[in-house]
């Protein structure tokens, strides 16, 4: 083999990070999340508190912050307040509705009277599941002063502090930002004959710090990530689980084993 065939083969094995034997295919790669949840609030108004920090492990449900609630709470009071009101026309217009039946149907009232008496009790109705829909709403907004973790993972990213002032449509970074704990990918660049070689499900084990994990492929790049003298490259993402407790990063450098 002539010296430039040996030197182009040493850069493309150097390029690909990878070993070849008669068992196993080693490549170097780096971690990955797994997807991230990027949070905005969807009112405006001022943080009251923000109850996470960077790092921290939260439950799906947990609350992350807190705005003023008490413009969101007086306006629920207030459609509560029509609701209770709108339910009390509708009793009286449902009474003046049955005594005009009554009445018609002795003789004692012209039709009018009761084609009034009906059109009372449909305005009334239609009042009550008009303030129904303002409570409706009410509670919505009532809600989205609180914002809660969607997923159980880590707090990967904070944009917000206590005192804040948010305009729901001037967020131009994610308030909070969260990634599923317990599982992250080991993302590798390889060759298009690489890739060919693997189907989403195949088990594979992911080395770092010197432990080992059971993973699988997870995924396999479509679209070239950038285009090399000898190649084509693309991505190769492989999924393991963790102790969410386990100290892992994006960007850290891991070692793949594929059969």
């Amino acid at each position: 083999m002539s010296q430039s065939r040996i030197k182009y083969t040493l850069i493309s094995l150097f390029f690909f990070g990878f070993t070849l034997n008669t068992d196993a295919l080693q490549l170097n790669g780096r971690l990955e999340w797994v997807h991230k949840v990027e949070m905005r609030i969807l009112a405006d108004g001022v943080i009251n508190k923000v109850r996470v920090k960077v790092g921290q492990h939260v439950k799906k449900g947990t609350v992350l912050l807190n705005m003023d609630q008490r413009e969101a709470k007086a306006l629920l009071l207030k459609a509560k307040a029509s609701v209770a009101r709108s339910d009390v026309n509708l009793s009286d217009a449902d009474d003046e509705l049955k005594r005009a039946t009554e009445l018609y149907d002795r003789g004692l009232i012209a039709e009018e009277e009761l084609k009034d008496a009906k059109i009372k009790y449909a305005a009334a109705s239609a009042e009550k599941e008009s303030a129904k829909a303002a409570l409706a709403l009410a509670e919505v907004a009532l809600e989205r002063t609180t914002l809660r973790a969607p997923i159980s993972g880590i707090i990967v990213n904070k944009n917000v502090y206590d005192g804040g002032v948010v305009y729901k449509t001037l967020q131009k970074k994610p308030l909070i930002a969260i990634a599923p704990s317990g599982k992250m990918l080991a993302r590798l660049l390889v060759s298009s004959k690489i890739l060919r070689r693997y189907k989403p499900g195949q088990p594979a084990k992911v080395t770092i710090l010197g432990k080992t994990y059971h993973g699988k492929v997870y995924s396999l790049g479509v679209e070239a990530v950038r285009i090399e003298p000898n190649g084509a490259v693309y991505e190769l993402d492989i999924i393991f689980k963790h102790s969410p407790q386990a100290l892992m990063r994006p960007a850290d450098i891991v070692t793949v084993t594929l059969p």
